[in-house]
């Protein structure tokens, strides 16, 4: 089940920078190619919430003592989500205005626009950047968890399997042991029915021969 939600993970982080690229590049971009953008980014923001419901879903079913690590996770997603969207509002401004100065003629500080756009780009591209890595740093520490868990049911199993052996090893000994006794009874009944019958065949002689001796005399 984990496997599934890491890789909802890896298309989430994929797609978040997908977003933030073209989020970038709104501002940027001729009015046609512009407007374009903003759907396809509005699209892939639809996606992204999809990943998330899909993600969260996938967490609700992971046991409880593993859960608060995915958890903590998903908040860092969350608000990541929530980053984005504020980012894209703020280029559907900056698009808005632009698209307003184009109509109205109006070409004022674009250069300083340009700059102050550009800056901002560098940073949101950094951002992604480091995004990435923590999403490869948590997959990394993902992976490794899952190996350690791996080699623990491992142990496990083989420490199951020789349990086992030795139950089966000890039935088979007191079936053994049981057949045994079970002999050594048999034979002490067929002992002592033995000793009765000699005993009782002892008294009748004696009895005969006293009753013998009675008659002569």
């Amino acid at each position: 089940m984990s496997s599934d939600f890491e890789g909802y993970e890896q298309d989430f982080a994929v797609l978040t920078a997908e977003i933030t690229s073209k989020i970038a590049r709104v501002p940027r971009l001729p009015p046609d190619e512009k407007k374009q953008m903003v759907a396809n980014v509005e699209k892939q923001l639809e996606e992204a919430k999809e990943l998330l419901e899909q993600m969260d879903l996938e967490v609700r079913e992971i046991p409880p003592q593993s859960r608060a690590m995915y958890s903590n996770r998903m908040r860092s997603y969350k608000q990541e989500m929530g980053k984005l969207e504020t980012d894209f509002k703020r280029s559907r401004i900056a698009y808005s205005d632009e698209v307003r100065n184009e109509l109205l003629g109006d070409d004022g500080n674009s250069s300083e626009n340009q700059r102050a756009h550009l800056l901002d780009n560098t940073e949101r591209l950094e951002r992604s950047s480091r995004r990435l890595e923590a999403g490869y740093q948590i997959a990394v520490e993902t992976e490794q968890i899952g190996q350690e868990m791996l080699e623990n049911l491992s142990h496990d199993r083989e420490k199951i399997q020789r349990a086992r052996e030795r139950l089966r090893e000890t039935d088979a000994n007191l079936g053994k042991s049981s057949r045994v006794l079970t002999g050594m009874l048999r034979r002490i009944i067929q002992n002592r029915i033995l000793v009765v019958i000699l005993a009782i065949i002892l008294v009748v002689t004696i009895l005969m021969a006293i009753t013998f001796s009675v008659r002569r005399h």
